[in-house]
């Protein structure tokens, strides 16, 4: 049997099992302050990764309106940051 590294392993089993989502969901969440700058971020009400749509919530018109123009930009960045095809569509509420 070859040895697989730590890192490997867990790649391996969150690649099997339903927690890949859940934890695609925490990374992004890390990660939009740093995407988004931390004025939006700081305006975002919640962000959701439910079945490879990305929810993204807020109460302020004009952000939801800015974030609307951009939700392919912000896919695509995500997508890129995570280094994977996780973000298939965008809503934001």
């Amino acid at each position: 049997m070859p040895e697989v590294s730590l890192q490997q392993a867990l790649q391996q089993f969150l690649q099997n099992s339903r927690l890949k989502q859940q934890v695609q969901a925490m990374q992004i969440k890390d990660m939009w302050e740093e995407l988004m700058g931390k004025t939006i971020a700081g305006y975002t009400d919640d962000i959701q990764l439910i079945q490879n749509k990305l929810t993204i919530t807020t109460h302020m018109a004009p952000l939801k309106q800015e974030l609307l123009y951009q939700r392919e930009k912000i896919k695509n960045r995500l997508n890129e940051m995570l280094n994977e095809y996780a973000v298939h569509e965008v809503v934001i509420k």
